[in-house]
């Protein structure tokens, strides 16, 4: 089904983040882009660095998950992101910090194992949670926001360096109503998380 950006649309209407506050915001105050409808997250079950199941639908218990497909060996776009990601978790409020999780998906299970990953992250910010799972699960995640693991290969694995550089916000109902750029910078992500969130 194809999904369409919606500007001028109020956010509280597709964010249903359970925050006062938030009924004012409007689409249009965001840096992201909101999504008319927002995209349905799929459940599948993914691992964590330490082997622990991972659902973005079951394990997700904070109101607002931050969600970025990326593989270690990339050295351009990921970096960039996942800088800019980790400098927006300092620029927040410590009850805004509390409010959101930063998740890191790879899209290259076969080089980067639970152990890379976790080194990966932890470069950026020790709370971020990695996750890998097989290719196919993988692709139901990715595909279920519109994101892209690569360019697929006759072996079906993935060539990374073709990967979908967005970044997904999820809320609690499991839903993906607005996603990111690249280009975003560490600035934006942090106003837009405290708008998100409902803070006057």
């Amino acid at each position: 089904m194809v999904r369409r950006v919606l500007a001028p649309v109020l956010l509280a209407l597709l964010l249903l983040l359970g925050a006062c506050g938030g009924d004012d915001v409007q689409a249009g105050e965001l840096h992201g882009s909101v999504l008319d409808p927002p995209f349905d997250v799929a459940g599948d079950e993914l691992q964590t660095t330490d082997g622990t199941p991972y659902s973005l639908t079951k394990d997700t218990d904070k109101r607002l998950t931050l969600l970025f497909f990326g593989y270690t060996r990339c050295d351009d776009v990921c970096p960039a992101v996942m800088a800019n990601l980790a400098s927006a978790m300092t620029r927040l409020s410590d009850s805004d910090r509390k409010q959101v999780d930063v998740v890191f998906a790879t899209t290259d299970p076969a080089y980067d194992t639970p152990q890379v990953i976790r080194q990966y992250v932890d470069r950026y910010d020790q709370s971020f949670i990695g996750v890998t799972g097989s290719l196919e699960q993988l692709e139901d995640v990715a595909g279920s926001v519109a994101a892209a693991l690569g360019t697929k290969q006759p072996d079906g694995s993935y060539q990374s360096d073709a990967h979908t550089t967005q970044v997904t916000g999820i809320d609690s109902d499991d839903q993906a109503p607005i996603y990111w750029g690249a280009t975003t910078s560490s600035a934006q992500f942090a106003q837009d998380i405290h708008t998100l969130l409902g803070k006057p």
